[in-house]
């Protein structure tokens, strides 16, 4: 079954600096049922070219509640900060540390879930359809 919607949202996040000093960049996440597995969050940095990350929805959901991820992708709820989240980047360029409040991506992880719920990405009927496009040449 093809999804011809994806979810969409916009947010502000905290880019930290140091502990002194924090710019607020617009951040645009995008969910597509065609990568059901994947959030992806474009950062509008003041004079540069957007940039896009993509990682797990899973990884962003179990970010809220407690510190998740491995290599590049980090998010953990931030202590002593009721509804506040850090999302750490790790790039060959160095780190960048976000902070974010956790309800806006809580909303966009439930418009998520609605299109495509969680544990549901590729259903029995999806996975034999693939199945046969690959065994036949077409996959």
């Amino acid at each position: 079954m093809q999804h011809s919607t994806t979810v969409q949202g916009h947010l502000a996040m905290g880019l930290v600096v140091s502990p002194e000093l924090t710019f607020s960049i617009v951040v645009d996440l995008e969910y597509d049922p065609g990568d059901p597995y994947a959030v992806r969050f474009t950062f509008h940095l003041p004079g540069d070219n957007p940039v896009t990350w993509v990682f797990a929805r899973e990884l962003m959901l179990d970010g809220l509640t407690r510190p998740s991820g491995e290599g590049d992708v980090h998010i953990r709820p931030l202590a002593g900060e009721l509804g506040e989240v850090c999302l750490v980047l790790r790039a060959p360029g160095g780190d960048a540390m976000l902070r974010s409040s956790a309800a806006p991506l809580v909303a966009f992880l439930a418009r998520t879930d609605r299109l495509v719920p969680m544990g549901q990405e590729i259903t029995t009927r999806e996975l034999d359809a693939q199945l046969a496009d690959i065994l036949s040449g077409r996959g």
